[in-house]
């Protein structure tokens, strides 16, 4: 009876486990800083088992207290798809963070134990976790404060290490306000930069990030993907918890499925063919992410429907042979070929491909009963 008892109780634990992210902790030697680093990492829910999968990394500084709700968010958005899986990176570092953020009173740029966390985590760090984990070439780093003003000197590097920045009421270093405007109009790759304040964050970090906020906003520049939010009654450490959602769902909105508003706002007013857009949504999230998705289900019904909306009949085909390709088990391919053969005027091959449907896994409303009364409409139309 024990043993029964603790082979289910194993097997809940085990339940408990599958389909959840999991956390590792890892001691790094360092020899940029002459010691050893706890680092705290969340590897994504289908790591194990999804192994020809790569993720983009989430770095985090200050992680002693804003790891988890920085890996707790990309978990969530994650699951839900509003942002790729990602590795989460926590630098643990407490006290140290005054050290390793310190700057020349000069020149105010990286110093002494700030130049060594510097090229820590440029040298050391991101070519171990590429090591070591399957990764995407796409790169996030978090800060608050004195963190928040340290990861923008990595825009000074040729190239950035950094491809996003979530600078959370920032601490600037001197000249950094200056700084900032002029380096990153001159940075050719694709950036994505958020900041963040609260109506009631300390004075004179509030002053400093809606100056910085002014300067960031007025730049032009393709490349440069800017975002900044105020947030109404939100002090210094509470700001943190609403940034942190604002600033994934900012930064990866191309990822996301087709919306409600998407479909209203673009692909309903397209004056290009709707399975272009849908080709370099994905061409897009390829780039941006170095992630190869295929195209969801999901926005191949909103295409879909575009196209029938729109009258884009030779785009609709060009949707189902996509559908088909990628999901040859789906009915989906065969409805909407199905659906162009209608429409262009060839009745009796829209009822052979609905016809032809019906051995496949059914999508949303897409059903065999619904291929098959098509089908069975056109044979009684047209007396075949």
């Amino acid at each position: 009876m024990r043993s029964h008892f603790l082979l289910f109780f194993t097997l809940i634990l085990c339940a408990q486990s599958w389909g959840q992210s999991k956390v590792v902790y890892e001691e790094f030697s360092s020899y940029k800083l002459g010691e050893t680093r706890r680092l705290k990492i969340q590897l994504p829910r289908d790591y194990d088992t999804n192994t020809e999968k790569s993720y983009p990394i989430v770095i985090v500084l200050d992680a002693n207290y804003l790891f988890e709700p920085v890996a707790g968010n990309v978990d969530y958005f994650g699951y839900w798809e509003d942002m790729p899986e990602a590795l989460v990176v926590g630098i643990m570092q407490g006290e140290s963070r005054y050290d390793d953020c310190f700057y020349d009173d000069t020149n105010f740029m990286p110093a002494d134990r700030g130049a060594d966390f510097f090229e820590f985590i440029g040298m050391e760090l991101v070519p171990f976790i590429d090591a070591n984990f399957r990764t995407a070439k796409f790169i996030i780093a978090v800060g608050h404060d004195i963190t928040a003003s340290y990861i923008n000197y990595y825009l000074f590097k040729d190239p950035p290490l950094f491809n996003g920045y979530i600078a959370l009421s920032p601490d600037l270093a001197p000249m950094m306000d200056d700084r900032l405007p002029k380096r990153i109009p001159n940075i050719p790759q694709k950036l994505f930069y958020y900041l963040a304040t609260g109506t009631d964050d300390i004075q004179d970090l509030q002053l400093v990030a809606q100056e910085l906020n002014t300067s960031l906003s007025a730049l032009k520049s393709e490349q440069f993907n800017y975002y900044f939010d105020n947030f109404e009654g939100a002090t210094h450490y509470s700001l943190v918890a609403r940034a942190i959602p604002s600033a994934l769902e900012k930064i990866f909105s191309i990822y996301r499925p087709i919306s409600k508003q998407e479909f209203n706002d673009v692909l309903l007013k397209l004056e290009t063919p709707v399975h272009l857009y849908l080709l370099d949504k994905y061409q897009t999230i390829a780039n941006l992410f170095g992630i190869n998705n295929p195209i969801r289900i999901n926005d191949f019904l909103a295409s879909a429907s575009a196209c029938e909306k729109l009258k884009q009949w030779e785009s609709l085909r060009e949707i189902a042979t996509l559908a088909t390709r990628q999901y040859p088990d789906l009915i989906l391919g065969d409805y909407y070929m199905g659906r162009y053969y209608e429409e262009i005027g060839d009745p009796k091959r829209a009822m052979r491909t609905f016809q032809g449907g019906f051995d496949k896994e059914e999508v949303d409303f897409i059903t065999v009963d619904l291929m098959l009364d098509k089908a069975d409409q056109i044979k009684y139309d047209f007396g075949y």
